[in-house]
This record gives C-alpha cells, structure tokens and sequence, in this order.
C-alpha cells in the first residue's frame, strides 16, 4: 500500500455528474486500485507505449473508459474524465 490519494479533477459534480451510480461506484473502485498503486499508476492503461501524462483505462468491459492523470509530487491520482457509451 501507499500513501496515495485520489480526487477528481476539477471537481466531483463536474466529472461524475449525471452518471448512473453503479458506473461512479466502479471508476471509483478503480481509481482506488491505481492510488493504492502509487508511482507505478503512471504505467497503467493507454497510451502503452509511453508513460506519465494523461491515461486511460476501460471500465465496465469496454463500455466506457476514464482519464486518469497520476502526480507523483502530489502523490495523487486525478480522475480528470469519465466517458460512458452505456
């Protein structure tokens, strides 16, 4: 475990408002997964082929996905965006 954190950004309301409760619950449970990463979130999710900057990663099984940006001097995961196809 780490000493990680994770908020949305710039606010709750403006990322998850709207969205169905079980679609906040998972990207909630996920960005719980990647702060209890720590530095290694920065690895996770598209782009592969590079790390650091703006990530993203699938929730649901494909049927939306998340922008995650993870700060190590913060030592935070920002939920920046949820995009939901349901």
């Amino acid at each position: 475990m780490t000493d990680w954190i994770w908020e949305y950004n710039p606010s709750e309301e403006h990322v998850a408002g709207g969205r169905a409760p079980g679609v906040v619950a998972e990207v909630e449970r996920l960005a719980t997964e990647l702060a209890a990463l720590g530095v290694d979130a920065a690895k996770v999710g598209r782009p592969l082929d590079r790390e650091g900057g703006l990530g993203e990663s699938d929730i649901l099984g494909g049927r939306g996905f998340i922008s995650f940006l993870a700060v190590a001097r913060h030592h935070c995961v920002y939920v920046c965006s949820i995009t939901w196809y349901g």
